[in-house]
């Protein structure tokens, strides 16, 4: 299903708004109804855009057809600026799936690639979202710990900020992620 139907909007155009109003846009993972209802209560509380994040590992444990049915029970409008994103997503058809099931936002986690093959990687799905208006986020460099299945390691390889430019050009993404900091999941 297209994400619109949903009441959904991308990242991007929710990003450009932040960045010109100068505002942060809170992202939030969720594995529940019970928190779902509360992310979006406070949300509306705050009038504040947000980011629905989902895990592959969260999406199997709840379904898609739950995950959705869900989404569809928010009775979304695009001025409410909620944005549903697979965080993660450890390969070119997880993001594909999370498309088709009406995401709007993908994380396509090639980070612990070469410098390369990432690239080759977050192109290939930037290319594939685009066409259906979803925005594509990247990772470049890997922090240690355990988020979720996909995403664990014992060692860090911060971002090179030289990289960064070469990287969102070569690729066509919308947002990137970065490693800093101490550890996922902590």
């Amino acid at each position: 299903m297209d994400y619109k139907d949903f009441g959904l909007v991308n990242t991007k155009q929710m990003f450009a708004h932040a960045s010109a109003n100068h505002y942060a846009v809170p992202a939030f993972n969720f594995y529940n109804m019970e928190t779902l209802s509360a992310i979006i209560s406070a949300a509306r509380d705050m009038h504040s855009p947000v980011i629905l994040a989902v895990s592959e590992s969260a999406l199997k444990y709840m379904g898609p057809e739950l995950l959705m049915g869900m989404i569809w029970g928010l009775n979304l409008k695009p001025e409410h600026g909620v944005a549903l994103h697979l965080d993660h997503g450890a390969s070119f058809d997880a993001c594909v799936n999370a498309i088709k099931l009406g995401f709007s936002s993908v994380m396509i986690d090639g980070s612990k690639l070469p410098f390369d093959a990432n690239v080759d990687l977050a192109r290939t799905v930037a290319e594939y979202a685009h066409k259906y208006n979803a925005s594509v986020e990247a990772e470049l460099g890997t922090l240690s710990g355990i988020e979720d299945e996909n995403t664990h390691g014992t060692e860090s390889s911060y971002t090179n900020p030289d990289d960064v430019v070469n990287f969102v050009n070569a690729t066509n993404i919308d947002s990137l992620a970065i490693a800093i900091g101490t550890s996922h999941g902590a």
